[in-house]
């Protein structure tokens, strides 16, 4: 090879257009795809061993089906009871999604109102921490001794744990937007209300909507304590009421899987607000943006 082809090849590779690059790029787009094989088929195979070993350790030991029953016990047991389970299952949605419903409604109208008036902040935000860092299950009694409707004091007792993240993210991304876009907006005499349309709600999305993530999970785990409580009374017919009846009748495969049904369900919800956050997202945050 003569000085000059060393020399072409030395320019071809330093200007990123010669075989180095393109070896780089190669090995780069198969790590991506590798990664993007192993984010679901990883958690498949743990999940598959471990139920191989949960039905393992049940055969080995010969656990009687009345205090561990196997998996296979599980899904039939599920399939059996599909018609009491799926209208528990129902009626735990419908607790559910009710009192995200409210919660979001309520927690990002008050936060606009903090962010808007500093009195309304200082006098209730202390009242919203109060009932945050209160245990549901301390609550949950005496709302069924005052509330008379079941409905009301599930519902209840569910928007009270999910509330708060709602109203907490929101009101850190409303004020959180860039100062200096802010004073951008003064200069060129914008209104609160433009300020709160055009700034600070498209920085809060991204904070609301990981609040959101958050509160699915919780509106869940608040709706099934509730009825906990009220399946306690003789009242309620969601999925928790459903555990609380196969434990005194010593139904231990209907709880196993009640508690997948409910186990399952909180991986939909959380799944679909990620999913709802990555589109809403995806083509402008640098938390959703794809890095090439």
């Amino acid at each position: 090879m003569s000085i000059t082809e060393n020399t072409d090849v030395v320019v071809a590779n330093e200007t990123g257009a010669g075989p180095l690059f393109d070896a780089e790029e190669e090995r780069y787009a198969r790590a991506q795809k590798i990664e993007a094989v192993a984010r679901w088929v990883v958690p498949m195979v743990v999940l598959s061993l471990t139920i191989w070993l949960w039905d393992r350790v049940v055969v080995w030991n010969e656990i009687p089906h009345y205090v561990l029953p196997g998996p296979g016990l599980v899904l039939s047991t599920l399939f059996e009871d599909r018609v009491t389970l799926f209208q528990s299952l129902l009626v735990t949605l419908q607790i559910t999604f009710m009192a995200l419903t409210v919660a979001i409604l309520g927690g990002v109208g008050l936060a606009v109102l903090f962010t808007q008036s500093k009195f309304a902040e200082m006098s209730f935000s202390p009242f919203a921490v109060i009932l945050q860092v209160t245990p549901i299950v301390s609550i949950a009694p005496l709302i069924f001794i005052y509330v008379e409707s079941r409905l009301v004091g599930l519902l209840l007792c569910a928007w009270i744990v999910a509330f708060f993240p709602i109203l907490a993210n929101t009101t850190l991304g409303l004020k959180s937007a860039d100062h200096n876009l802010r004073d951008l907006m003064n200069i060129y005499k914008a209104t609160r209300w433009q300020r709160l349309r055009f700034l600070q709600l498209p920085s809060a999305l991204p904070y609301f909507l990981g609040g959101l993530r958050i509160a699915g999970g919780l509106a869940l785990i608040g709706a099934v304590v509730a009825e906990y409580v009220a399946g306690t009374g003789g009242i309620g017919s969601g999925l928790a009421f459903r555990i609380l009846e196969a434990g005194y009748r010593l139904n231990i495969p209907r709880m196993f899987a009640a508690l997948l049904l409910i186990a399952l369900t909180g991986v939909v919800i959380f799944a679909t607000t990620s999913l709802i956050s990555h589109l809403a997202l995806r083509k402008w945050h640098e938390s959703a943006v794809k890095r090439e």
